[in-house]
């Protein structure tokens, strides 16, 4: 079953070209991760999605309830957790889910549900008086109330540490479990990769790529990453490694040569770099990364 579905989306605000023909499919009870650039028209997708901005072109259904015309409906079956959340002033933690729980119209104990993104020991306080990683659990608490068929979540883990971002990965499981679908934008590319079942990359509004991570890994043939350690790296060393047929992309990162290449390229780059005269003092293999492909496909641009 298809949840959401974006058929010749486009959006312009003025001369800028905000979203050019995105079609994109997203089914039931998987992962979806949404990555892209700053400006690259993830912000835009997701207001088209909740109904804060009309098309230019094209449609977005979600459960086959246009995003425009019902977003009422569309809304009722959607959590949503916001970038850069700000809670109300006044209200405690434990307020905020009440308000949420009475805006979706459904019976659950909000202690319940800030205990679930921990912060049962909290739901007194008031809002304002949190944390980032703090206030990012409490969008997530909102967003969970009413147990939604769709998750809607934009950076979900900024502000958490590595044990609050794990929390977050095992409630996202939780969800998927229960037969929900989540579409997951975010910059984090470690988190990305952790959860996603499938990718879309977006690029001055157009969606450039869809797939699974090993997908992706094949579409650059076969996303093997080569590490040099060399003596020194200069222009030259960087040079000779990317002129070999089979490197996608060769950056200097922390003393090392990082290259994306071919399986059959990795003998020929450390042949090459040999015959230049430059030491190699070691080298491995690895598995290309999500950022790696995302670089790669993007043509050198990040998140």
């Amino acid at each position: 079953m298809t949840v959401l579905s974006a058929t010749n989306l486009s959006k312009r605000y003025s001369d800028v070209l905000a979203l050019d023909r995105v079609d994109l499919d997203v089914e039931a009870g998987e992962t979806f991760g949404f990555l892209g650039p700053n400006g690259a028209g993830k912000s835009t997708f997701i207001d088209i999605l909740l109904g804060f901005v009309a098309p230019s072109d094209g449609t977005m259904s979600v459960f086959g309830h246009d995003c425009q015309d019902d977003g009422v409906a569309v809304r009722e079956r959607v959590g949503v957790l916001p970038e850069g959340y700000a809670p109300f002033d006044g209200l405690s933690g434990r307020q905020h889910v009440e308000y949420a729980i009475q805006s979706k119209d459904v019976d659950e104990n909000p202690v319940d549900v800030l205990s679930r993104v921990g912060l049962r020991d909290d739901a007194a306080r008031p809002a304002t008086d949190y944390s980032k990683g703090m206030r990012q659990r409490l969008a997530l608490a909102m967003a969970l109330v009413g147990e939604p068929d769709l998750l809607v979540l934009d950076e979900p883990t900024t502000g958490l540490d590595p044990n609050g971002a794990a929390e977050m990965r095992t409630i996202l499981r939780e969800e998927t479990d229960r037969g929900a679908t989540i579409f997951f934008s975010s910059h984090v590319l470690e988190q990305v990769e952790a959860v996603c079942d499938r990718v879309g990359i977006l690029q001055n509004g157009r969606l450039i790529a869809t797939d699974t991570i090993s997908g992706l890994r094949d579409a650059i043939g076969g996303g093997t990453k080569l590490v040099i350690t060399p003596a020194a790296v200069d222009d030259d060393a960087l040079d000779a490694v990317r002129r070999i047929d089979g490197v996608e992309t060769a950056v200097e990162r922390d003393g090392a040569i990082e290259a994306t290449c071919t399986n059959d390229a990795k003998m020929d780059a450390l042949v090459e770099l040999h015959d230049a005269g430059v030491e190699v003092v070691n080298f491995r293999t690895e598995e290309a990364s999500l950022e790696d492909m995302f670089v790669e496909f993007t043509g050198g641009a990040r998140v």
